[in-house]
């Protein structure tokens, strides 16, 4: 690894030259991060390598060992659909080069504790950057600190209008529950995993879901696709400390995008709400303790170093950016490794169980 007066190289999987979710979003978080820097890419094709390789001025490859193998290259972030994510992952941990993989990390339990094993020793983080939040990181301080007093209850009602509304083409595989990146995995885990962040992990959970929409529009073309993926997810469950935890999430909502928390203590309460993803965009909070009306309240100074990008996607990014920059730099674990990832997942993973089998679910030492 670099030491505290390099940059760390980056190497991405999956940033093209027409656009995409790393062109738009990665490589500008990048840029916006001290010490961390684009430095190669690879693309599926040697035609889409050239391009992109050209539009951004590093050398880009074909193949993610080639990538690997780039001396220049610190950290290779997987930045493509869900279903690739194993086949590129593995052979960077078996270079044993540090990997950033979006989330979901893997299509399924058992692919994440694959990839988990195989890192070994091996720099691992996943991209569940809503963790590296300013807002969030105040919010789980303030719970932890008694500004609500003992935690109660925590009550979750978020929307997403993907999951019902039509569909392009390119999110199709988006419908199909088994290659892991439905409204389950992606908006509700991102959910899931802020909420946990701040009341605790569940030590046990029940779940209702249920697929309301069994067929999906093909964008304007009048056609029909069809939907295996959830669109309804209700769970409850149980914290440490007893705190009880509620969410209901709901897809292809008329309403649009949403997200609330509240959480009810012993001394107060928190009503956190998001317009759209909370741990894409900006939060809003209201807070009371002793029974006053909720006021709203702002995290004091020296949570968000980079407030300039507040109310855009790349905020978070750009702080997750920073976090995995210190973690390689310093040898912190700050940034959510693999490890985590596999706990997520575990939660995924009961959720199913249970609303498959109608019973309550156990999560084990591992999962706290």
């Amino acid at each position: 690894m670099p030491d505290s007066g390099n940059s760390i190289g980056v190497g991405i999987v999956g940033l093209s030259a027409t656009g995409g979710w790393a062109a738009g979003a990665h490589l500008p978080a990048l840029n916006a991060v001290d010490g961390i820097e684009l430095r190669a890419l690879a693309a599926s094709s040697a035609a889409s390598a050239r391009a992109a390789g050209a539009a951004y001025g590093v050398p880009a490859y074909t193949s993610v060992e080639q990538l690997a193998g780039d001396e220049n290259v610190d950290l290779v972030v997987v930045a493509v659909k869900v279903p690739r994510h194993r086949e590129l992952v593995l052979p960077v941990l078996e270079a044993g080069v540090p990997v950033l993989s979006e989330w979901p990390l893997a299509v399924d339990l058992r692919e994440a504790w694959e990839m988990e094993r195989a890192a070994g020793t091996t720099p691992t983080f996943v991209g569940l950057q809503g963790r590296s939040s300013p807002a969030f990181r105040w919010l789980a301080d303030l719970v932890s600190e008694g500004f609500v007093g003992e935690v109660l209850s925590a009550t979750v009602v978020a929307s997403s209008t993907e999951w019902g509304t039509p569909v392009p083409p390119n999110l199709v595989y988006t419908l199909d529950r088994k290659l892991g990146a439905t409204m389950l995995t992606i908006a509700f885990g991102h959910a899931i995993d802020l909420v946990s962040m701040v009341v605790g992990e569940l030590r046990d959970v029940v779940a209702t879901t249920a697929t309301r929409r069994p067929q999906v529009p093909l964008g304007r073309t009048g056609q029909v696709v069809p939907m295996t993926a959830e669109d309804q997810i209700a769970i409850s469950g149980t914290v440490a400390g007893g705190a009880i935890l509620s969410v209901h999430h709901r897809g292809g909502a008329a309403s649009g995008a949403g997200f609330s928390l509240l959480i009810d203590g012993t001394e107060g309460r928190l009503e956190i709400t998001a317009a759209e993803f909370p741990h894409l965009g900006p939060v809003t909070v209201y807070g009371t303790r002793g029974g006053g009306r909720p006021t709203k309240m702002t995290p004091p100074s020296g949570y968000d170093d980079y407030p300039g990008l507040a109310g855009t996607v790349i905020h978070t990014l750009a702080h997750a950016y920073a976090a995995i920059r210190d973690d390689l730099v310093h040898g912190t674990t700050v940034a959510p490794d693999f490890a985590h990832a596999v706990k997520r997942h575990r939660l995924l993973d009961a959720i199913v169980r249970s609303a498959a089998t109608g019973q309550r679910q156990t999560l084990g030492p591992c999962a706290q």
